[in-house]
């Protein structure tokens, strides 16, 4: 993951952290500068050891109500074999209740741990792997419903909340970043630095510089861009790409129902961006890559690249049924790309719609190239559909989707599409602003971000 907040100065509190580890310092004695007071009550009676090597540690800089700067300080998972340490923020669901969860198949997990090592018999192996897998799939499911993560909307979720494929990887939530940005959203904190390092053990040299790294892939991005708000993709100090999800809008609509968008969002964790922000807008059901700008400066900048067109986007899309099997004008039998040119306009009768007018119509130009096409089975039956990359060279409203459907086009709505084709429930639109590259507007220097569909 990108760093969400800017590190600079996690990391001087950081360099404190470390040098307190490397003095020897028992976990419950160090304290950092303008740390805030974190009152835990310990989960036991066990001691304190000085803590080993490869130790993750994280400081979260924040600001109070009164715009006060506190600071709060993180551990990865266990520190010195607890969960709670007094001066440390807490992991994110309550311990002892954890233990009691635990404590239903522990043993039984020990017993036929034990069996498994003395078995020779290879049937009655695979059988007790299988049963002890059973109790520990039970035990990891129990705990997972444990966890509970503050917001920066105000929402306490869950993990049933996020209507992941699969269970989270064991560990998800208990890295530093996501502990941090808990109990900053818990406690009415504005997070404004974060940095993460790794401790070695050994006593560094004085020109060895701390081991900084970003919030994990593998965990942290299951639930940090939810307690954010945003999947941030890169920041600096004038623009923010993020990855947007579908059915969330990019902008502000009309009516206090429709006031949840990225730009609200990212005024939220950055009260410091401009009051307008967009540079170019993604409809509410497409999702992927969208630029943002921080100062008036690079919004003018960027603005000025995508009406200019140097701006370079692909999309990909799902589109249904077979390009060779398409009623579209521009899908020709046996060609894998090709260019659409289709002059549409607003349908005022029919709001959001966009319809072909060869007369009265803007002309909206796009470039396709078919991937592969793709079989599944929805309902019983046995669906194809078509992976394609969309590259617009202009920026109309609802272009790639028309050029998919319309029958001056390909002739194939992109599956989901409520506007254009048809939408089953549950279902969201498979289109997907895959990559996108410009230049920075401070530096000139060429930016380029791909993101990859969940679909």
């Amino acid at each position: 993951m990108f760093p969400p907040f800017p590190e600079e100065k996690a990391k001087a509190y950081c360099l404190q952290l470390y040098a307190a580890l490397e003095r020897g310092l028992s976990p419950e004695d160090i304290h950092l500068d303008g740390e805030v007071e974190v009152f835990i009550k310990p989960e036991s009676d066990l001691p304190y050891y000085r803590v080993a090597d490869r130790e993750m540690f994280g400081v979260l800089v924040c600001l109070d109500s009164r715009g006060k700067e506190v600071v709060l300080k993180a551990f990865s998972g266990k520190l010195s074999g607890h969960w709670l340490i007094p001066g440390w923020v807490p992991p994110l669901f309550d311990v002892p209740q954890f233990y009691t969860v635990m404590k239903k198949n522990d043993a039984r997990i020990h017993k036929l741990t034990e069996r498994i090592k003395n078995e020779h018999d290879l049937a009655e192996y695979l059988l007790l792997k299988r049963v002890r897998n059973s109790y520990t799939d039970e035990s990891l499911k129990a705990v997972s419903e444990l966890y509970h993560f503050y917001c920066m909307d105000g929402a306490v979720r869950t993990f049933s909340d996020l209507h992941l494929r699969k269970r989270p990887p064991t560990g998800t939530g208990d890295c530093c970043a996501p502990k941090l940005v808990n109990f900053a959203f818990q406690n009415g904190l504005r997070p404004v630095s974060l940095a993460e390092f790794l401790y070695n053990g050994i006593r560094r040299e004085s020109d060895q510089p701390v081991s900084f790294f970003p919030p994990c892939d593998e965990r942290c991005r299951v639930i940090l861009p939810v307690m954010l708000g945003l999947e941030i993709v890169y920041r600096d100090e004038c623009l923010l790409v993020v990855n947007k999800p579908s059915g969330l809008l990019s902008v502000p609509g009309r009516g206090e129902e429709n006031q949840d968008c990225v730009v609200n969002r990212l005024r939220i964790l950055f009260p410091q961006c401009i009051v307008q922000p967009s540079v170019h807008r993604l409809d509410q059901d497409t999702s992927g890559l969208l630029v943002l700008a921080f100062t008036a400066e690079a919004q003018r900048n960027l603005s000025i690249q995508f009406q200019n067109g140097t701006v370079l986007k692909r999309y990909i899309a799902l589109l249904e049924g077979r390009l060779e099997d398409a009623s579209g004008l521009a899908a020709v039998p046996g060609q894998r790309e090709g260019r659409i040119e289709l002059p549409f306009r607003l349908d005022p009768e029919n709001r959001p719609h966009q319809i072909f007018d060869a007369v009265n119509g803007k002309t909206g130009v796009t470039l396709w190239k078919k991937i592969k096409e793709e079989r599944i089975r929805k309902g019983g039956k046995l669906r194809i559909r078509t992976r394609v990359e969309f590259t617009p060279l202009t920026g109309r409203t609802h272009q790639l989707r028309l050029a998919a459907a319309d029958v001056h086009g390909l002739g194939l709505p992109v599956a989901g599409d409520r506007l254009y084709g048809t939408q089953e429930a549950g279902d969201r639109l498979m289109l997907h602003a895959c990559y996108i590259c410009f230049m920075h507007p401070l530096t000139g220097k060429k930016l380029e971000f791909r993101s990859n569909p969940d679909f």
